[in-house]
């Protein structure tokens, strides 16, 4: 009879063959992937998806045979292989970008960070155009969101505004997206968080492996997010992370709010790591009260599984490659679209102020981005031959998938509409927000993911070139 070890090593090999013969669309498209041709025409042109090989799946197989389940070993292991590659102080896993963005947000309200902490009512910067678990944690939380304008170039948030937005007492954070993988003026927005001391938050969820000023986005703040749903640059099926950046009290707070909102910090199937566990006496329960079942937060259970993670161990191997496919990938289409300047504008890196086939000419801030783009941004301009809802058409009868800048003005849409109309002084906005709407109305963007061939990306070019001679 074969022994277990053996028994696992036969599972793997088959997993391995399976997913060489049934996976092959899932192939990076850098480089050239074999065995996979594309159909002009008749195959769609994702704008994002999975992207691994038969390393992944094995790897996956393997974690379920262990049976583990909740997080572990394997959860471990990609927190500190995430924390290595950012070079913060800790990664804490957990189920989705979106509940990465709602424990930074909370883990700001928790005691344990004394005068700074926030309260009800207190105020948090933002931005209108985006995607909209950046802004609900706020609101969630009992904070207000103070809403600046967005930057259709850009598509990031016009930071001369944050005097404007900032109201001294009330304004205690500021949470912005790198939008599309194209990092926001963090020059401005740091040195005015330290000016008046405000927590930071960056959410880096389209942005891993972007640059400013050679530091990688997601390190300047006191804490990041990252999201690993199948469209960002790695993934985990579902996943999330919050980075703490350089201060380590974070960890067990946003553990806390991530695990029930326990005081007791021990990992799954482990007890009595602080070596007291019955020697408590916290708020008003008894002396030697289980700390497993002490808590200090009103938290969630936003854990993923091991299974995941050990996916996401093997993305990480990958994710160097992954960076430089969309770098190269946006550059490609630039180049193939630049006969097409006349019906859109192009997304410019923050800091940069033109474009041509050599590269981004910049501003003389001495400030560069490198941005490793989530799309690639079209603005149909106003008062041309064509609408950016007719051009999406276009595209959708073409089979290239292409998607609206998330949720536009998120000021616009029906759960802040009746929030205002709920509670007027839930949130405030600085200004009319046109840049947002110009975002809402003119903006859409196609895919640069590695997944893309080159014929993929040279059939995007062609129907778009097309497109626009016929309106000529």
């Amino acid at each position: 009879m074969n022994s277990p070890d053996e028994l696992r090593a036969e599972i793997l090999r088959l997993t391995r063959e399976f997913s060489r013969q049934t996976h092959q669309s899932n192939l990076p498209g850098y480089g050239e992937a074999p065995g996979r041709k594309f159909v002009a025409g008749q195959d769609v042109v994702p704008y994002a998806g999975r992207v691994f090989t038969s390393d992944e799946v094995a790897a996956a197989i393997s974690s379920t045979l262990d049976f583990w389940l909740t997080l572990g070993k394997e959860g471990e292991a990609f927190e500190e292989g995430l924390a290595s590659f950012l070079r913060v102080k800790k990664s804490v896993l957990c189920n989705s970008g979106s509940s990465a963005n709602l424990l930074a947000v909370s883990a700001l309200s928790s005691p344990k960070l004394g005068n700074r902490r926030l309260k009800a009512g207190d105020e948090v910067i933002t931005v209108a155009a985006g995607f909209p678990t950046t802004v609900a944690p706020i609101v969630q939380n009992g904070f207000v969101p103070v809403f600046i304008d967005a930057d259709p170039a850009t598509l990031n948030g016009k930071v001369e505004q944050l005097d404007e937005a900032f109201s001294p007492g009330k304004t205690k954070a500021l949470i912005f997206a790198h939008t599309l993988g194209n990092p926001f003026n963090l020059s401005a927005v740091v040195d005015f968080c330290k000016k008046n001391q405000l927590w930071l938050i960056e959410d880096n969820c389209d942005a891993l492996g972007c640059t400013y000023d050679g530091k990688l986005t997601g390190t300047f703040g006191d804490l990041s997010t990252q999201s690993f749903y199948p469209p960002h640059h790695l993934t985990l099926g579902e996943g999330g992370a919050v980075n703490i950046v350089d201060s380590l009290k974070f960890k067990a707070i946003v553990e806390s709010f991530r695990d029930w909102g326990r005081d007791c910090w021990c990992a799954s199937g482990m007890d009595n790591t602080c070596g007291k566990r019955f020697d408590w006496q916290l708020g008003e329960l008894p002396k030697g009260y289980d700390h497993k079942y002490i808590y200090s937060h009103l938290g969630y259970n936003l854990k993923p599984l091991d299974i995941q993670a050990a996916i996401g161990r093997v993305q990480l191997q990958k994710l160097p490659h992954f960076i430089q496919a969309r770098i190269d990938n946006w550059n490609y289409l630039r180049r193939g679209l630049r006969d097409c300047e006349e019906f859109f504008d192009f997304m410019l890196p923050t800091h940069a102020t033109g474009w041509s086939p050599e590269g981004f000419a910049w501003d003389n801030s001495g400030h560069r981005t490198v941005c490793s783009w989530f799309g690639f941004m079209l603005r149909v301009k106003p008062g041309g031959p064509f609408t950016k809802v007719a051009f999406a058409r276009h595209l959708d009868n073409n089979k290239i998938g292409n998607r609206m800048l998330f949720g536009g003005n998120l000021l616009r849409q029906p759960v802040m509409v009746q929030l205002k109309k709920d509670r007027p002084e839930s949130f405030r906005v600085i200004g009319r927000t046109e840049g947002a709407d110009k975002i809402m109305n003119e903006v859409l963007f196609i895919g640069t993911y590695p997944g893309l061939t080159r014929e993929m990306l040279d059939y995007m070019i062609e129907i778009i070139q097309k497109f626009c001679q016929g309106k000529r």
